[in-house]
């Protein structure tokens, strides 16, 4: 019997998003081991990579096809077309199905490659992938009030600012406001579809 995997691959101009696979264990480590100090609150900045080793890259492979077979996120790393370096990855994680269609976006480009303008090409390419092909209706994105890039992002991507969700995300020992930012399949000229069953 054939193992079921999820391999949705987009392209862009400058980039390829795709599911991690263990041979991108090198890539993967060079991008994660080549991030600058942190440039600003809300950048993670520099990791702890030990005990990441092949082994544990390949089950943090299997996990992330898992959750999609099981509909829960849809993990997409983003490598350079030409040269094939990692540069991060965006998310889609199911909040809802039935009558919802519902999903949350998340975004992370190591810091060496900010102000490149990857995120916007990599977040807007799974926006239009997860009313397409994911068949979401409804996709959001959580920002912190102060964090200035990431409303800038999603505002450069056609997101509208929907409201302000009162003590949303338990962060640093306190529970934090986040804006919420929501696209919808018809802002980017695409057609409803219908619930999935």
């Amino acid at each position: 019997m054939d193992k079921i995997s999820w391999d949705l691959t987009l392209s862009t101009e400058r980039l390829i998003l795709r599911p991690q696979k263990p041979n991108d264990y090198e890539a993967w480590y060079a991008g994660f081991s080549g991030r600058l100090p942190s440039q600003y609150q809300y950048d993670e900045g520099l990791v702890d990579l030990e005990g990441c080793d092949l082994d544990w890259f390949a089950a943090l492979c299997q996990r992330h096809q898992q959750q999609a077979i099981m509909d829960r996120a849809y993990i997409f790393a983003i490598f350079l077309r030409e040269t094939g370096q990692h540069l991060g990855y965006v998310d889609l994680s199911t909040i809802r199905r039935e009558e919802n269609q519902w999903a949350n976006l998340g975004y992370g480009i190591h810091n060496q490659y900010h102000r490149q303008g990857f995120a916007k090409e990599a977040v807007y390419a799974a926006l239009i992938a997860g009313f397409e092909e994911l068949s979401y209706h409804r996709i959001e994105a959580a920002i912190n009030l102060d964090n200035t890039p990431s409303i800038a992002l999603a505002e450069s991507v056609g997101m509208q600012k929907e409201c302000i969700r009162c003590g949303f995300f338990y962060e640093n020992k306190q529970w934090v406001d986040h804006l919420i930012y929501v696209a919808f399949p018809l802002d980017f000229g695409l057609a409803e579809k219908p619930p999935m069953v």
